[in-house]
């Protein structure tokens, strides 16, 4: 899997000409996620009407999108307009399975909405949001 995971970044990271271009991209890519992510989130806390069509629609979003900013975190994207914390280089390999957990967590809650069960998206959106709270306590700027 990291062999995978380290040739589909050396494309990737090819494709940005200054590091402030991957930073632009991984910081775009994020708020898309993020937009997308929230309207399913908002749903499974209850503070959205359940609807699954639209919970479908929005994963599909963000699996399509979720590992594309970690793609960007290249050698010289440590500086300049980015909240990203030292640790993401000091401590790749811990940034890897930070970012690891939540794909798995995300693609367990893709499964759950697929099935048009709100009791199912609730239960898997949990896992989701810690992932990615602990990765932003741990590797980005508050």
């Amino acid at each position: 899997m990291c062999a995978a995971a380290c040739l589909t970044a050396v494309p990737a990271s090819a494709q940005f000409q200054k590091p402030e271009d991957a930073v632009k991209y991984r910081k775009a890519a994020f708020t898309v996620m993020a937009a997308h992510f929230g309207r399913v989130g908002a749903m499974a806390q209850g503070k959205a009407p359940w609807d699954a069509q639209a919970a479908a629609a929005n994963m599909a979003v963000v699996m399509s999108v979720h590992q594309l900013p970690f793609t960007a975190f290249g050698a010289g994207t440590d500086s300049g307009d980015t909240r990203a914390l030292p640790e993401v280089w000091s401590k790749a390999a811990d940034f890897k399975a930070a970012a690891d957990k939540m794909a798995d967590a995300m693609g367990k809650l893709d499964a759950a909405v697929k099935t048009g069960s709100f009791d199912n998206t609730k239960a898997a959106f949990g896992p989701v949001g810690g992932s990615c709270k602990a990765c932003h306590d741990d590797f980005r700027k508050k």
